[in-house]
């Protein structure tokens, strides 16, 4: 015998929570297994987000959980730089271990069980069902600590799910947190160099006065000898309190969120940005969708409407994502001659134009419209160029 759930989440990040916390705001029971000893660890991600984003998925972090706020955004190319104003966008640096674990507690007080060190070892379709099932049990789960069954499965479980899809999706990243002098407490860095972290860029992402997150990632990067290598180019001493190397997916979402009863949902089901690998908000309302969809779906018997979930994401995040890829295949492209002639390009004003339309949740809108500027015919020459070098070149 097994004990039995309406639903089973495998995976306690954003995502799985908040799925948790709708379906048991409904009435469902329903369990959340993470396999790490604790929620909100490793802390993979950098935890920018804006703070309407957040509001929008029913949180209100607590001020514990907020690091820190963020003004400025310098963006590097290798020889130069610019800086925008992201104060419109509300930005802030989540601690991301406070911040999952105020979800899980909003998931428990709606009644949801959550359980650490609970890894799930199989998932096994209950033989002679359906697509469409008549039976109140339709998988089997097997975890590290016995057999539980359930009506709904949802895969929640990060990249690991996605490893065998696309591994040209799939990038390698390291992340530091950081002493140094050279953290400025209010200002992101975004450094662009084809040569150093094909495919991505380096960041400093600041959670205080002279400390913050450090990270790389790129194409066939050893991340830890070149995050090393970036942070002794800025000068001045430095000291690592925490490693954490993990992989981030660029590809965008997979086809199909929906298969019978299993429910794919967050950086399982690719809904990270595909030009920062970014996903808290995109992620967390994947997360609440298909919370919503899994008890409408039970309270009316209709499987059916565990669609609308696959739906309504795509509706939200369907042209953003769209975009997001062309901008990255695009970037993949340009080598440094081409790089520094975009930013030499984009005028003062031209900026501040940018920081004030943006948005910190659908960035590449304000990307394309940037194209309409008056320097956008100086950009399409510098793509231009760029194809030629290549052509010669190859």
């Amino acid at each position: 015998m097994s004990d039995y759930y309406d639903v089973i989440i495998a995976g306690g990040s954003v995502s799985g929570l908040l799925a948790a916390r709708e379906v048991a705001a409904k009435g469902l029971s329903v369990i959340v297994l993470e396999e790490d000893t604790e929620i909100g660890t490793p802390e993979h991600c950098g935890g920018l987000v804006s703070l309407d984003g957040i509001q929008n998925l029913g949180i209100v972090p607590s001020n514990n959980a907020i690091q820190n706020n963020i003004k400025y955004a310098k963006i590097c190319s290798p020889t130069k730089s610019f800086e925008l104003n992201a104060e419109k966008q509300k930005v802030i640096v989540l601690d991301r271990r406070l911040f999952d674990k105020q979800i899980a507690f909003q998931a428990q007080k709606m009644g949801a069980e959550i359980r650490v060190r609970s890894s799930v070892l199989s998932v096994s379709k209950i033989e002679g069902t359906d697509d469409i099932y008549d039976d109140k049990c339709s998988y089997i789960i097997k975890t590290s600590e016995g057999r539980l069954s359930c009506k709904y499965f949802v895969d929640a479980r990060g990249i690991g799910s996605l490893i065998h899809r696309n591994r040209q999706g799939i990038l390698q990243s390291a992340q530091y947190e950081v002493y140094a002098s050279w953290i400025i407490r209010d200002t992101i860095e975004v450094k662009f160099d084809r040569d150093k972290y094909p495919g991505f860029f380096a960041w400093i992402i600041p959670t205080g006065s002279e400390r913050g997150k450090v990270g790389v990632a790129g194409r066939s990067i050893n991340a830890a000898n070149v995050l090393k290598s970036y942070m002794d180019s800025k000068g001045g001493t430095y000291s690592v309190v925490r490693k954490i190397y993990a992989p981030i997916w660029i590809m965008g979402p997979i086809e199909h969120f929906v298969s019978g009863r299993n429910i794919i949902i967050g950086d399982a089901a690719g809904q990270t940005k595909p030009t920062t690998a970014g996903g808290i908000y995109s992620s967390g309302i994947g997360g609440i969708l298909a919370g919503k969809a899994i008890a409408i779906s039970k309270q009316k018997d209709d499987d059916n409407l565990l669609h609308d979930y696959e739906k309504k994401w795509f509706s939200i995040f369907k042209s953003e994502f769209e975009r997001m890829l062309i901008i990255r295949k695009l970037l993949e492209r340009l080598d440094n001659k081409a790089i520094d002639e975009l930013f030499s390009t984009l005028s003062e004003g031209e900026m501040r134009v940018a920081s004030k339309m943006s948005d910190f949740d659908f960035h590449s809108t304000t990307i394309s419209k940037m194209l309409f500027t008056p320097s956008g015919s100086k950009i399409i020459k510098t793509v231009l160029g760029n194809e030629v070098r290549r052509l010669f070149n190859s």
